[in-house]
């Protein structure tokens, strides 16, 4: 794997029950020699919950990447013309977030800075955590699993009894997802197992 030097464009979305997954995967990416631009969605900003203060996850993920967040559509839309990224994900990506990319709505900040990526024709990678994606959403998955420059975090049914509609991603495969995802190809097998308890 050779990320030294890549410039990854790292947006989050509110799924926050799966942050803690997520930032050492940011810490990764830093230990690899990325450079990552952090961008925020709204509810990112804004939301406390159980599993944590907005603040706090702002600030941690700033003290992570030593840089100053993107947290508005005029700070992402630079992205594509005039700051390209090498790749950009998304992680975690809501239902919410991936209906919308799905169907061409740019409201937040990593969707804008997901749509510059696409114009580049460079990589957007995704890392689903959703209620519904084997649902309603489950068109909107299967529009972007042939969408091209679209790649996927392998994913699994976290809780098929309980919640037979969800499913989230391996968050621990980011890294390797974005280094395939760079060199055209879709990290395989894409749907892996959950240990169901």
């Amino acid at each position: 794997m050779d990320l030294k030097g890549k410039r990854i464009g790292f947006g989050l979305t509110g799924s926050h029950c799966t942050y803690e997954q997520v930032f050492p995967q940011i810490e990764k990416l830093m230990e690899l020699g990325a450079e990552v631009v952090p961008i925020v969605s709204y509810t990112v900003q804004q939301t406390d919950t159980k599993f944590g203060n907005a603040k706090d996850h702002l600030e941690r993920i700033k003290q992570i990447t030593g840089k100053e967040l993107i947290k508005t559509m005029p700070e992402a839309e630079p992205l594509g013309p005039q700051a390209p990224l090498d790749c950009m994900i998304i992680a975690p990506l809501t239902g919410n977030s991936l209906s919308k990319f799905a169907n061409a709505l740019t409201d937040s900040p990593p969707l804008m800075a997901a749509k510059a990526t696409l114009r580049n024709g460079s990589p957007v990678v995704l890392a689903i955590s959703t209620n519904d994606a084997l649902g309603l959403n489950a068109m909107n998955l299967g529009k972007l699993l042939v969408t091209k420059n679209v790649y996927f975090v392998p994913y699994g049914q976290d809780h098929p009894y309980k919640k037979p509609d969800s499913l989230v991603a391996h968050m621990e495969l980011i890294p390797e997802t974005i280094d395939e995802a760079i060199n055209g190809k879709q990290l395989q097998p894409i749907m892996r197992n959950y240990d169901i308890v």
